[in-house]
């Protein structure tokens, strides 16, 4: 088993990274300190549950726990203040105290809302986060952002909440379909962009095996969480360095937003964001332009979208500037001058329409 940590203090957490380790959820419990007899709530979603929720149920009861599953429906447009609402009915029904852990098995819906809800409920239960899509896997389940859509927004209700651990078993990924395994690449291929230049060689070197989930797939997870890792203990309330992970997403959220929740899966968002935000950065005379091809064109061999749905450039800025990482009005984006390395620069809307007439006319 592969062990990464976190390092954040008192608040440091591993990352158990092993195949088979969905069965000993409940081992992995009591090395971190769970007593015996406690209650745990396992909240995940009717696919997920329908696939391991009784491998995760029979695992906590072997090592002594009562394991309560809680299941929501599946899909982004139930990331809500009303399905969190739900939850917390549950908790509240089964008497869950403030030691009583939750337990979020499923993919990066399941894994932001169960944990918005562990930050709130209480305030603030533990959090174990136990990821079974690839995008959650390498992203959304390590570095503590927990949150429910808006309306007007993703992503705008939430808290900063780290979790005691994260488990990933990288077998679970057999159980999705081909385009929920795409979606989870994108945020690979981010780590490589904004941070190692060798990491996105290989993953243009061994894109078939990667699609076949073999071994360097495992490889390609242990380091993108390696790199989450290294940021999130730098920098864990986004104040600096943390915001490079946001490469592609604020292009990608406002695209997830106005085609309607649902449309696009996350990492299929990102993945458009990322080609938009490399266009942006040549346009601006911040990297050359091989540079944007050579992320296009990984992104398009990796079965991703590298072009938006056609939405008016006016809505996508409306849409960019209710985004949470702006500032003082002025919108912010993640840059790349090269491949490993990114800037922060703001970006005016002059710029931005300009950008969309070249672009996207």
């Amino acid at each position: 088993m592969k062990t990464i940590r976190v390092e954040l203090g008192e608040r440091s957490y591993p990352i158990y990274l092993r195949h088979g380790i969905l069965s000993s959820i409940g081992a992995c419990l009591t090395e971190l300190g769970f007593k015996s007899g406690a209650k745990v709530a396992v909240i995940t979603n009717n696919v997920v549950g329908g696939i391991y929720g009784a491998k995760a149920e029979a695992s906590l009861k072997i090592s002594g726990f009562n394991p309560v599953i809680i299941t929501m429906p599946d899909g982004e447009q139930y990331k809500t203040i009303e399905q969190a609402s739900k939850l917390y009915d549950s908790l509240i029904e089964y008497r869950f105290e403030r030691s009583s852990p939750i337990v979020a098995l499923g993919g990066g819906v399941v894994g932001d809302i169960a944990g918005f809800v562990a930050a709130t409920y209480l305030r603030g239960v533990p959090l174990i986060q136990v990821p079974t899509t690839l995008l959650a896997q390498v992203d959304s389940s390590v570095g503590g952002k927990t949150a429910v859509n808006h309306p007007k927004g993703k992503n705008l209700i939430g808290a900063f909440y780290q979790p005691k651990a994260v488990i990933i078993d990288p077998q679970a990924l057999t159980t999705l379909d081909a385009r929920e395994v795409r979606a989870g690449f994108a945020e690979i291929v981010k780590y490589g962009v904004i941070r190692d230049k060798e990491f996105f060689t290989f993953l243009e070197e061994k894109l078939l095996t990667l699609l076949d989930l073999g071994y360097d797939l495992a490889i390609a997870i242990a380091t993108s969480c390696a790199i989450k890792a290294e940021i999130v203990s730098a920098d864990e309330r986004e104040s600096g360095l943390r915001a490079i992970l946001n490469f592609g997403h604020t292009f990608g959220h406002a695209v997830e937003a106005l085609a309607g929740y649902g449309t696009y899966r996350h990492g299929e968002a990102v993945a458009i964001g990322m080609v938009m935000a490399a266009k942006l950065s040549v346009m601006l005379g911040v990297c050359k332009p091989a540079v944007a091809e050579r992320i296009e064109k990984l992104v398009s061999s990796l079965g991703l979208p590298v072009e938006p749905p056609p939405l008016p450039a006016d809505d996508v800025i409306a849409s960019i500037k209710l985004d949470k990482k702006v500032a003082d009005s002025r919108m912010r984006f993640v840059l790349v001058s090269g491949m490993g390395e990114v800037e922060l620069r703001d970006v005016s809307e002059t710029e931005l329409t300009a950008f969309f007439e070249r672009f996207y006319p």
